[in-house]
C-alpha cells in the first residue's frame, strides 16, 4: 500500500496542480473518482499489463464519457499507461482528495455510532466540529453497533472517543493500574 502512495503522490499533485490553476478542482475530482472507479473494478485489474491491449483502448476505457481524447485529463491517463501506473489510480484519486478537502479548507470527519444520528443532532455535530477545527466540515457516518453507545470521532489526527465501549475500556485499565 505504501507503495503504491510512494508511486501515486506525484501524479496527485501534478493533477491537483493542473486542476487547481485551471480552477476545475471539482471536475478533475469527479474524473478521478471515475478512473478510480474503473481501475478498481477486478475485471479491468485483470487487463492491465495486457500486451494485446493498446494505449489508447486503455485511455479511452477509463476516460468519462463525453471527455476528449485530447484533454488535459486524457494525458493524464495516457501518461499513467506508457509509465505502467494505471493499478494506483484508486490512490491518485485519494490523495487528490486529500488535497482539494485542505485546498477548499474542508475536513472529512468520520463518525461511528451505534446507531444513526439524527440530522439535527449530525448538523449540531458539524457546526461544534467546525467551530473546533476552524474548517468546513463534510461529515460521514458509519453505524457500529460494537461500540455500544455514543460515538467516535475521526477527524484525521484527532481522535475523540465519546463511546460506551471507550468508556468501559478506560474504567478497566483504571482499576487495573
Amino acid at each position: 500500500m505504501s507503495s503504491a502512495l510512494t508511486l501515486a503522490r506525484p501524479y496527485a499533485r501534478a493533477a491537483f496542480e493542473l486542476a487547481r490553476d485551471g480552477g476545475t478542482l471539482g471536475d478533475w475530482a469527479r474524473r478521478l473518482g471515475f478512473a478510480a472507479q474503473v481501475a478498481a473494478d477486478p475485471r479491468v485489474a485483470a487487463l492491465l499489463g495486457d500486451p494485446r491491449i493498446g494505449q489508447d483502448d486503455f485511455v479511452a476505457l477509463f476516460l468519462p464519457e463525453g471527455e476528449p481524447a485530447d484533454s488535459a485529463f486524457a494525458r493524464l491517463l495516457r501518461l499513467l499507461v506508457e509509465n505502467g501506473r494505471l493499478a494506483v489510480l484508486p490512490e491518485i484519486g485519494a490523495l487528490f482528495e486529500a488535497l482539494k478537502h485542505e485546498a477548499e479548507r474542508v475536513l472529512k470527519v468520520r463518525v461511528r455510532a451505534a446507531a444513526p444520528i439524527a440530522a439535527g443532532e449530525a448538523d449540531k455535530l458539524k457546526d461544534a466540529l467546525k467551530r473546533r477545527f476552524g474548517r468546513d466540515i463534510e461529515l460521514e457516518q458509519a453505524i457500529d453497533p460494537a461500540i455500544l453507545g455514543g460515538a467516535v470521532i475521526d477527524a484525521g489526527d484527532v481522535v475523540i472517543d465519546g463511546s460506551v465501549r471507550g468508556r468501559l475500556a478506560r474504567l478497566e485499565q483504571a482499576l487495573t493500574h
